[in-house]
């Protein structure tokens, strides 16, 4: 823990060495500043580097500890849900008493239950969905709306749109004229996803070090969080939820010879093809990492570079990674550069609405095909919905060119 923390004050000294030659230097940037700024860039990755090989190496000792496949075990609950829950995924439906049934089914966010299911209770549930953060890019942003509903019935917003909309001036006497209002509304319509079964060794259910209901959730959580992130990304909204690249119009549409390619005059037209109105506090650049890293390699008018790193992110006084002045959002399934491709996007994502139905469902086998395996099944069933609900235009694409 003291050499992470250590490479953690490292990298936070670097980073506010490189803000502050950028904010010190605005119209004198020369070949020896971007020098300077290159040796500090250089030295800031090879932390970074330093710091996910030290955070790995520290999750494996965690992991053989305790005896997991992957993620760093969550310490174990010591409330009464939680121990029922775990000794539920230790032991199944027949180690659990018919009192202490009823008490499961009392912090139920639903009554249905059936033979072998386990129906997670709301606070365990909200354990898992904050787990899934971890691998998606629009829920951990903390810019998108996350709305948690106890059943899937629909939920619309109502929508109209009007950004071309203005008054007028009528002279004394005059009539003023009839502009009605157009209305519409969007629906969330949630959608079941499966972790797929995730298989324990019985050994590891019968040792009582192991914490079993760490391992479970972390897989479950990596799972759910990676498919219900793409389709928040890219969903084509038929069967599945609508993704915010889906559902965001073209703002910049790159010149031929771009195919691969971005500049910083593309990332100035994308930011101003989104109306004044939407650029707010919620607004913000997404991208994948390796688009993040040809960005990072992308001058201003000035010569000076446009991706401004983090220090102390989520700290207070502490500053995030900026690209020109806005937040940035790593999300892993936006595409990369390439023909016709659309890899960055901008705008105002308090618009794009994430919903869980909390009534989770989580399933344990032990027929045939487990038990001459020596293992146990568990398999959770998740519904949630996704959809952009601004009809203004509020985030907008970057697309490659053809050629």
């Amino acid at each position: 823990m003291k050499v992470l923390a250590e490479l953690r004050e490292k990298r936070n000294s670097l980073a506010v060495e490189m803000r502050s030659l950028l904010d010190n230097n605005k119209d004198k940037w020369n070949k020896e500043l971007q020098a300077k700024y290159d040796e500090f860039d250089n030295a800031l990755q090879d932390v970074d580097h330093q710091i996910k090989s030290t955070q790995r190496m520290m999750d494996l000792d965690a992991e053989a500890k305790f005896g997991i496949g992957e993620g760093n075990p969550t310490p174990k609950q010591e409330n009464k849900v939680q121990a029922l829950y775990s000794k539920w995924l230790r032991h199944g439906d027949k180690a659990i008493t018919a009192e202490e049934w009823t008490a499961i089914r009392n912090t139920m966010s639903t009554t249905t239950g059936s033979e072998g299911g386990f129906t997670v209770q709301t606070d365990v549930s909200s354990t898992l969905i904050d787990a899934m953060k971890s691998y998606s890019g629009l829920r951990s942003s903390g810019l998108c709306e996350i709305i948690r509903t106890e059943k899937g019935n629909e939920l619309s917003f109502a929508t109209s749109d009007g950004t071309a909309e203005e008054g007028e001036i009528v002279a004394e006497n005059g009539a003023a004229t009839d502009e009605d209002a157009s209305f519409g509304s969007i629906s969330i319509p949630v959608y079941k996803f499966s972790s797929k079964v995730v298989t324990i060794p019985i050994e590891l259910l019968q040792d009582s070090s192991v914490d079993v209901e760490a391992m479970v959730r972390n897989r479950i959580a990596q799972r759910l969080g990676r498919i219900t992130e793409r389709k928040f990304t890219v969903g084509t909204g038929t069967s599945e939820p609508r993704g915010l690249v889906t559902a965001a119009t073209v703002g910049v549409t790159a010149a031929t010879g771009n195919a691969a390619a971005v500049t910083y005059d593309h990332l100035v037209d994308l930011e101003h093809s989104v109306d004044p109105a939407y650029r707010n506090n919620t607004c913000a650049f997404m991208f994948n990492d390796l688009t993040l890293r040809y960005i990072r390699k992308i001058k201003d008018t000035q010569g000076r570079p446009i991706f401004v790193p983090g220090y102390e992110t989520g700290v207070p006084g502490g500053a995030p990674d900026t690209l020109m002045g806005r937040a940035i959002v790593i999300n892993q399934f936006m595409a990369d550069l390439g023909a016709n491709a659309k890899p960055i996007g901008f705008g105002d994502l308090f618009h794009y609405k994430i919903r869980d139905v909390m009534a989770m469902e989580l399933f344990r086998f032990t027929d045939s095909a487990y038990t001459k395996k020596g293992q146990v099944g568990f398999l959770a069933w998740a519904r949630h919905g996704g959809n952009y609900v601004d009809v203004g235009g509020g985030f907008k694409v970057y697309q490659n060119s053809a050629t």
